[in-house]
């Protein structure tokens, strides 16, 4: 019976990582900031955002370690508390007192909030994965999906409250919204009493710790190609409605990224489970090769079909990256330590997060405004990309070969 509730278990695990996403709409509340607070710069702005993922990475980590000694439900519950206590200190910025604000801002809503979702994000996920030995990779890749798609969910309904509500009752309002679904939810995410799926009982779980982990080349190898990955996905995630406006198209067409970002994962996970993360990883660099083509060729041509095709596939790619981090961690490095090597694995977003972005903005800025550039540097990340990825394969080969049991991956 309890082997049957664990679809329903995975649906409410998405639903709270839905609402953890709305941390990656920072961009929606950029604009109302700026407004309340002109003095304060767009690279100040930008900073919150930045703060927010080196703690969402730094809560991965923790929920990891925590949950050698916690139930997911009180890891959950921490995140709750986390979530509602940086969202209330939002709302309680002063307008009349800039220098102060912004401090507060990144305390409440990048160490606070990041912290947060961090904690659900690595928590669930890790549990979740446990009910899903047959389906890693679709377990994971519909929970991604979940938590890629809540930025444009919520997002919605956080825009609408802004401009009802004011930019300080919304942040109260979302807070008390998502503390109230966090802690709700958290009594389904619990951990199966025996192995779950199809195959019934399996054998005792294997793998080791992040201390050997960390001693593999193919961690690494592996590592900078998710960086790689990332790189190139938020070179143009990160401006997709500005390249949409730049081609003659409302800039809530290149929001259709989101829309695929979230298809990407449940995609590549499903194609993961049917084969492995070497084919996997090879359907992400071909996604990034496309995207690059199409979004050169697009404005080279000035056709905006193109582009779109492009900015689709670049969310496709950007997408399958954690799906494919996720599921790889798990099948090679083994299940017996997930929950603290996922949430090192995650770190690799932080690099991704500054390098991409910034690449981007320089190209475009030097540049005059055109994307043409910063188009060809994708081309070149995907280049990268498929080199590192026979590295990976070779390495993990080699590894294999010296073990009297070779790992899946």
């Amino acid at each position: 019976m309890a082997n049957n509730k664990r679809w329903l278990y995975l649906a409410v695990g998405t639903l709270l990582l839905i609402f953890c996403g709305l941390i990656y709409g920072w961009s929606l509340f950029k604009t109302p900031f700026s407004e309340v607070y002109t003095e304060w710069s767009l690279s100040q702005l930008s900073m919150t955002f930045t703060i927010s993922m080196i703690f969402f990475c730094i809560g991965g980590f923790t929920a990891g370690k925590l949950a050698a000694k916690f139930k997911p439900q009180m890891i959950i519950l921490l995140s709750a508390v986390c979530l509602l206590a940086g969202f209330f200190g939002v709302s309680r910025l002063d307008p009349g007192n800039p220098s102060s604000s912004l401090p507060m801002l990144y305390i409440c809503y990048g160490v606070l909030g990041g912290t947060g979702v961090g904690l659900t994000y690595n928590c669930v996920i890790g549990t979740m994965n446990k009910w899903f030995p047959d389906k890693p990779g679709l377990c994971s890749g519909i929970m991604m999906m979940g938590f890629g798609l809540g930025a444009l969910i919520l997002g919605s309904i956080a825009t609408g409250l802004i401009a009802s509500k004011g930019i300080f009752t919304t942040f109260m309002i979302l807070g008390i919204m998502i503390f109230v679904v966090l802690a709700v939810g958290s009594f389904f995410i619990k951990v199966p009493d025996a192995p779950a799926g199809k195959g019934g009982p399996q054998k005792e779980l294997y793998g080791e710790g992040p201390g050997v982990m960390l001693k593999t080349a193919s961690f690494w190898i592996f590592i900078v190609w998710c960086v790689v990955i990332g790189v190139g996905g938020l070179m143009v995630i990160n401006s997709a409605a500005s390249i949409a406006v730049a081609f003659g198209a409302p800039a809530i067409v290149g929001m259709i990224v989101s829309v695929f970002n979230g298809a990407g994962r449940v995609i590549v996970g499903g194609i993961y489970d049917k084969t492995n993360g070497k084919v996997a990883m090879i359907v992400d660099v071909v996604f990034m090769f496309a995207g690059g083509i199409a979004l050169l060729a697009g404005a080279k041509a000035g056709s905006m079909v193109l582009v779109l095709i492009g900015l689709l596939a670049m969310g496709l790619s950007y997408g399958a990256n954690p799906t494919i981090c996720s599921t790889l961690i798990q099948k090679y490095y083994g299940p017996k330590f997930f929950a603290v090597n996922f949430g090192i694995g995650m770190f690799n977003l932080v690099p991704a997060a500054i390098i991409g972005p910034t690449i981007s903005s320089s190209l475009v800025e030097k540049s005059g405004g055109a994307y043409d550039s910063s188009f060809v540097a994708i081309l070149v990340f995907a280049v990268l990309a498929l080199v590192l990825w026979i590295l990976v394969c070779k390495i993990i080969d080699k590894e294999n070969s010296k073990r009297e049991q070779p790992r899946p991956y």
